[in-house]
């Protein structure tokens, strides 16, 4: 993904990000609020902690922690998920990974927000800024060993257990 922060029309900042881009408060325990637009239409306006951006691959990361979907890493597809949002009404939502995603920071009194792209690049914010965040022009593709099975690394990184029919029928035979 790529991030650009823009404030009265000119770009004060960008990175680009491989897992999520994170806009979220840093100061102190105040939300913020965040108009969220995908593809120029209006998705909500929500106060909570932030929004995380995630690529299928981040989406283990991060916004699993914030209660987001596991995506399947084949999937050309972006998840939102808002860090501890102040309506239980906003949920994580799945979008298109060509979708053109713009974030407008509404005015902030007496906190601080920034954007974080992989948790590396911080970049500060102030209200009114947007942040317009777009796929890459270039698939990243990654090289996995020739037996690589992404499914028995969730279960194993996530405590998920073998299965059970294959025990049970296993166990049978002896």
């Amino acid at each position: 993904m790529h991030a650009a922060i823009e404030r009265d029309g000119t770009c004060v900042g960008e990175s680009d990000a491989f897992n999520d881009v994170v806009v979220h408060k840093w100061d102190i325990a105040r939300m913020i609020e965040i108009e969220t637009y995908i593809d120029g239409r209006l998705l909500h306006t929500i106060r909570a902690d932030g929004l995380i951006v995630s690529t299928p691959t981040g989406s283990t990361a991060y916004a699993l922690s914030g209660g987001g979907p596991i995506l399947q890493p084949t999937l050309d597809a972006m998840v939102l998920v808002p860090i501890s949002p102040h309506t239980l009404s906003n949920r994580p939502i799945v979008i298109d990974g060509n979708s053109e995603i713009e974030l407008y920071v509404c005015e902030m009194q007496h906190c601080q927000a920034q954007v974080t792209c992989d948790g590396q690049m911080n970049l500060g914010l102030v209200g009114g800024d947007q942040v317009h965040i777009t796929s890459k022009d270039k698939v990243v593709r990654l090289i996995h060993p020739a037996k690589h099975d992404y499914y028995e690394i969730l279960r194993a990184n996530l405590h998920w257990g073998g299965p059970v029919h294959k025990r049970l029928t296993q166990g049978s035979k002896n």
